[in-house]
């Protein structure tokens, strides 16, 4: 009886899914959605630990439990879709770097409240779900140049690994030289360097889940040395979503503001072009792609991905995106929406272990480590620019350090937005540079004249 309630449940999934047409097993997608999650899972401790920072933020950031809820329940939510719809072994949660973007940039350096954050993060789901449905998103992604596409990822990743080294007290504030290198001799910076060692040593081995590793790793020695908080407990019913949930919407026209239009362009922006890197290149990996090279059913992958930006605003968090991590599914075997099935439902348990993950999220040197591997893996966009030809090499060297030098992943953009049209025309390529391009260069002129402080 149970084996032909297995047998046909396993027909009707490879039936919808396509599980055997596209060379897997049920047995080999579940087990490549779990690998997927072990790689991302570090999200339900950093994204918390990111906009709920109460050192940097105070009480300006969104409450930590509220955060790993919506984080938890925005991956679950996206994750589903883009299984379910798209039927892709791509998962989703709200993306590292633009979490540190709406945090440290829009919260703490603009000044906008985040329940306002989070309607410019609706809005930005809003358009990306309209670019993704028409034609209009093929003439975006010709007009942006990859040299800056390549120049922003990079950026992020630099601002990013900042925010670790920072949190890990290796990198201090200095009076004479703005920074400087930290007291190595505190417990709580050994210990981030410690966890930043193992995880780099797991990566290297090629361990798919070598920052959760890391991070499970460095708690447990930060416990024993007394560093680290003890949990109060394993598992606890999700809580924190009635300080967020509907905020986004509520405080909707508050959004429609000249500082908030240039908050949302730049989260459309690093959304739609990392979310479109990342299909291709795990549909790529995978062997999804189709004798041209490009992705079938990639409307309704961007437009999964937009909804899930939308689905997450809502419930209380910043931009759900595509995760690069699905690569470790695709390596242990899957190819269909069931894998992403499998790390949605993941996410669903991990929602009720709140006690585990607060511990980690609530200790900076525990998840620095994280967030400055993350910058690395995201900076090796750097080696893909061609720093041989200036009109390339000019703007993108200013777009990627200004995001670290002046702590603000838009003032990084802004400046090579609008600096990329000047260089192409004084080198005489005026003709290659997009009308959206000069279109983009007086907005981020205005940006800089009437909103950067």
């Amino acid at each position: 009886m149970v084996t032909d309630v297995l047998h046909r449940t396993r027909g009707r999934l490879d039936g919808y899914f396509g599980v055997r047409s596209n060379g897997s097993t049920v047995k080999r997608e579940l087990m490549a959605g779990t690998v997927t999650f072990l790689a991302m899972s570090y999200v339900l401790a950093v994204n918390p630990a990111v906009l709920g920072d109460q050192g940097a933020l105070g009480d300006k950031g969104i409450p930590m439990q509220a955060v790993f809820t919506a984080t938890a329940v925005a991956a679950v939510f996206g994750t589903l879709v883009m299984g379910l719809w798209a039927r892709y072994p791509i998962a989703l949660a709200p993306g590292m770097g633009l979490n540190a973007f709406f945090a440290y940039t829009v919260v703490l350096e603009m000044g906008i409240p985040w329940q306002v954050a989070l309607s410019g993060t609706f809005l930005s789901g809003v358009i990306f779900f309209v670019l993704a449905v028409t034609k209009v998103r093929e003439r975006i992604l010709n007009a942006i140049p990859m040299q800056l596409k390549l120049a922003v990822g990079a950026g992020i990743g630099l601002f990013v690994a900042f925010l670790g080294l920072k949190n890990a007290g290796i990198v201090v504030n200095s009076e004479a030289t703005l920074v400087t290198l930290g007291d190595f001799t505190k417990g709580t910076t050994l210990l981030a360097l410690f966890g930043l060692l193992v995880t780099v040593v797991f990566l290297v081995r090629g361990w798919h889940g070598a920052v959760l590793y890391g991070i499970v790793l460095t708690t447990i020695v930060g416990i024993v040395s007394g560093l680290v908080d003890l949990p109060k407990g394993v598992f606890a019913a999700p809580q924190g979503l009635e300080h967020t949930f509907g905020q986004a919407i509520v405080h909707l026209p508050d959004a429609f503001t000249g500082q908030m239009a240039v908050v949302v362009l730049t989260m459309l922006f690093v959304d739609f072009f990392d979310a479109s890197g990342t299909l291709i290149g795990v549909a790529n990996q995978a062997g999804l792609l189709d004798e041209k090279g490009k992705l079938p059913r990639a409307a309704s992958a961007l437009a999964a991905d937009s909804v899930g930006t939308m689905a997450g605003a809502v419930i209380g968090t910043s931009t759900t995106t595509a995760y690069v991590e699905s690569t470790a599914g695709v390596s242990a075997g899957g190819r269909t929406g069931l894998t992403a099935v499998t790390t949605a439902g993941w996410f669903l348990v991990a929602m009720f272990c709140y006690p585990i993950f607060a511990v980690v999220a609530g200790s900076g040197e525990v998840t620095a480590p994280a967030l400055i591997v993350v910058g690395i893996l995201m900076a090796r966009a750097l080696g893909q620019i061609d720093w041989n030809r200036l009109e390339y090499s000019v703007p993108a060297f200013v777009t990627v350090v200004m995001m670290p030098l002046t702590y603000s992943i838009a003032n990084g953009l802004a400046m090579g937005m609008l600096l990329y049209p000047v260089v192409m025309a004084a080198k005489g390529r005026i003709k290659d540079v997009h009308p959206a391009m000069w279109a983009l260069m007086l907005v981020f002129l205005g940006y800089f004249f009437f909103l950067a402080e």
